[in-house]
């Protein structure tokens, strides 16, 4: 029996890259699929696909950084397949420049697909599950959230984007410690792959080679999607996944670090000492790429 056999998931952003990817394994696994993307043309394409490999899906074109529109993607998985299982939130643009060049609009636009349409869908994903749950009913449910590595550790010239995605993670943590009580998962994953946003800045690194192993094909990140997306992965919650080419691991978050304790309050000319101190001790952080 395939794994996500009968399962209901929505795919945000999934008329190409990554999102594209992530329907068609579903869908070859046996899942339901709600294709959303702001392109319909886009999102029918993938559909096609899918019908055509004998698999069951829709299309959507609601914007998800509206939360009225957001509401009518759960409706719709909902009113076609009578239910809803799995919520991968992938939708993402870029507008990059360096932060003394970003503009209001530039921020705007990057934190409402990134941030708030993660919160829309999984907002309304979520109330829907939360009456299941108190109604009796058995809730296996995933959200699977998009953070990059951007997000992590920074990204020179990608200030907007690495806010967005930083605040995915934290989202993530809270959703996952919050959740669990109605039978919902929730993880988060920083995928390095060849997408229509990638390649407008890595497009050498990530070009697609002309025999072997495709590195950053997004076809790499999609089987650990389908998983967590599974029945099988409910075990697992507030995880941060790192996928690249052939490699997985989980990131290890912010934690308390050197500590020194005055015992009562720091006077100002004790700072300069302390704090030499501690960043003497200190593990250093990862780089902020391109830095």
């Amino acid at each position: 029996m395939n794994i996500c056999e009968n399962r209901i998931v929505i795919i945000t952003g999934a008329g190409g890259g990554l999102g594209r990817a992530y329907a068609l394994a579903f869908a070859a696994e046996g899942a339901k699929v709600v294709v959303n993307d702001i392109n319909r043309e886009a999102a029918l394409a993938v559909v096609g696909e899918i019908l055509e490999q004998g698999g069951s899906a829709v299309a959507n074109s609601n914007d998800i950084t509206r939360y009225d529109d957001a509401a009518l993607i759960v409706r719709q998985a909902i009113e076609t397949y009578g239910g809803l299982n799995v919520v991968v939130n992938n939708a993402g643009i870029c507008r990059d420049r360096m932060f003394a060049s970003l503009t209001e609009a530039d921020w705007d636009a990057v934190v409402a697909v990134h941030l708030k349409g993660h919160f829309c869908i999984a907002s309304h994903a979520t109330r829907y599950w939360r009456e299941q749950a108190k109604v009796g009913a058995t809730v296996n449910a995933r959200i699977i959230n998009t953070s990059s590595g951007a997000g992590l550790q920074g990204s020179i010239g990608q200030s907007n984007y690495a806010a967005a995605k930083a605040g995915i993670a934290a989202l993530t943590l809270v959703q996952a410690a919050e959740l669990g009580r109605y039978g919902i998962t929730v993880n988060a994953l920083a995928p390095a792959a060849r997408t229509g946003m990638t390649e407008q800045v890595f497009a050498d690194t990530m070009k697609k080679p002309e025999e072997g192993f495709d590195y950053f094909a997004p076809e790499n990140v999609a089987p650990l999607v389908v998983w967590l997306g599974s029945e099988a992965s409910r075990e697992i919650t507030g995880q941060m996944f790192e996928v690249e080419g052939g490699k997985l691991s989980i990131a290890d978050g912010w934690r308390r670090g050197p500590e020194l304790d005055r015992n009562g309050r720091w006077a100002v000319d004790e700072m300069g000492e302390a704090v030499t101190q501690l960043v003497a001790q200190v593990v250093p952080a990862a780089k902020v790429y391109g830095s």
